[in-house]
């Protein structure tokens, strides 16, 4: 871990943190995003329309309100809470994509959603960010300028995933041999972010780990468990169930980190518990389903 992540926490390491590291983490996370997407990509909505629809009501409708019901069942403190709503409006991360291929669910569908989720969230991630804050009284709502949080979530998320998507376009060749190598750099960026903001605000977490442990664990597994359970209910094939459900259980937990650290820090100690349990239980999630996806897909026509 890296000595500035070592130390104690001071206003320079949250500033610099805050200001520095999460932007240029969620920029690499983003423009490796872009650099795997062509506009193909946004067109295949009207491939599989349903698919996409269940998957999209979900992730903006369905997921921030399970984040609103937990909070509230576990009495969470109202910055906590706040948190917790954040991260359940966050958009699909990149690493949904690839646990959705490990699993051998339909990944185009996963890339799709991921795609339209992340435009989304200059919409979704602030409105969800102010209806939270006023419904749970929390101390941050004079501090905080929605125009400016839309304008920082377009910033840090739209902007590099359409330089990625520009750099594709420029030279496929060159995109596909680097996205590879981005990615993994934007998985180190994700693991030093997550530790990054563990302990900046260890003392809060470890006040109301269990707390946190069972609100954020409780989000994950009604979001994977309720989103399966629709797209099967709807008549979606398992590989598209599988997709949809990993969208919902892996979010975009830097950006959740990133716009929760430049208003109060302990906003963000939701995302970062979530992001803790997130790779085990969609882990879980993945190797489960990639037995059943494997069995279906040797099955004879």
């Amino acid at each position: 871990m890296p000595p500035m992540f070592l130390a104690a926490s001071t206003p320079s390491d949250d500033s610099f943190f805050a200001l520095v590291m999460l932007p240029l983490a969620l920029a690499v996370i983003m423009t490796s995003l872009g650099l795997s997407l062509t506009i193909a990509d946004f067109k295949r909505v009207f491939v599989f329309p349903k698919g996409v629809a269940i998957g999209m009501t979900n992730l903006v409708l369905i997921s921030p309100l399970l984040a609103f019901g937990i909070a509230e069942l576990y009495s969470l403190q109202p910055e906590l809470a706040v948190g917790l709503v954040l991260m359940g409006a966050a958009p699909g991360g990149t690493t949904a994509n690839l646990m959705v291929h490990l699993a051998k669910g339909d990944t185009a569908l996963s890339v799709t959603m991921t795609a339209i989720s992340s435009l989304a969230a200059v919409i979704t991630v602030p409105l969800y960010l102010g209806l939270s804050i006023e419904y749970f009284d929390a101390g941050v709502g004079d501090d905080v300028s929605m125009g400016g949080v839309v304008a920082r979530v377009f910033a840090i998320t739209i902007i590099p995933l359409a330089i990625g998507m520009w750099l594709r376009s420029r030279n496929p060749g060159r995109a596909e041999r680097v996205e590879p190598r981005l990615k993994k750099v934007a998985f180190g960026f994700l693991v030093i972010v997550i530790a990054g903001a563990v302990v900046s605000e260890f003392d809060v977490i470890r006040d109301n780990f269990a707390d946190l442990a069972l609100a954020t664990l409780s989000l994950n597994l009604a979001a994977m468990s309720i989103s399966y359970a629709i797209s099967r209910v709807a008549r979606l094939s398992d590989a598209q169930s599988t997709a949809i459900a990993l969208e919902l259980g892996v979010h975009n937990g830097t950006l959740a980190i990133a716009v929760a650290s430049t208003i109060d820090s302990t906003l963000a100690t939701p995302a970062a518990v979530y992001s803790l349990f997130m790779f085990l239980t969609a882990g879980a999630f993945a190797r489960v389903m990639y037995r059943r996806n494997g069995v279906v897909a040797t099955q004879p026509a």
